[in-house]
């Protein structure tokens, strides 16, 4: 099922507000219903007014760490998968997402078209969880 056809929400969480609202954009544009974040807190917040389909998280942020708020977000929503995003990767960030639970971790800026894949995959996933 085409992205277009099933409107899946996507919770970007990135406190690169242009970063995060020109991948918005990008996304919109491909069909999904798009909402941002630039902050930890503000991520928790959206997620506890509304569910996501996908939620992608970077790793660096201000207020709360990536990690932190993916061990948040498994708490409030344990199905909902997160990819993990970082212009500072490390394979012990890596390792340590995993092992929280993260769907993917990407280095950023991503690749769109390897981004859209793995959302596409995240989604597949969720929708065979709840069949």
């Amino acid at each position: 099922m085409a992205a277009s056809e099933n409107r899946a929400r996507i919770l970007i969480v990135d406190d690169e507000v242009a970063y995060a609202d020109v991948l918005s954009r990008r996304l919109k544009r491909r069909g999904y219903e798009v909402e941002c974040a630039c902050s930890g807190k503000g991520a928790v917040q959206k997620l506890r007014k509304g569910s996501f389909d996908v939620a992608i998280v970077d790793l660096k942020m201000e207020d709360l760490s990536g990690l932190e708020v993916l061990k948040i977000f498994r708490t409030l929503e344990p199905s909902m998968p997160v990819i993990m995003i970082t212009g500072h990767g490390s394979e012990e960030a890596a390792t340590a997402g995993k092992a929280l639970g993260a769907f993917e971790y990407l280095g950023k800026p991503c690749d769109f078209t390897s981004l859209l894949e793995v959302i596409e995959k995240a989604l597949t996933l969720g929708r065979e969880k709840h069949d």
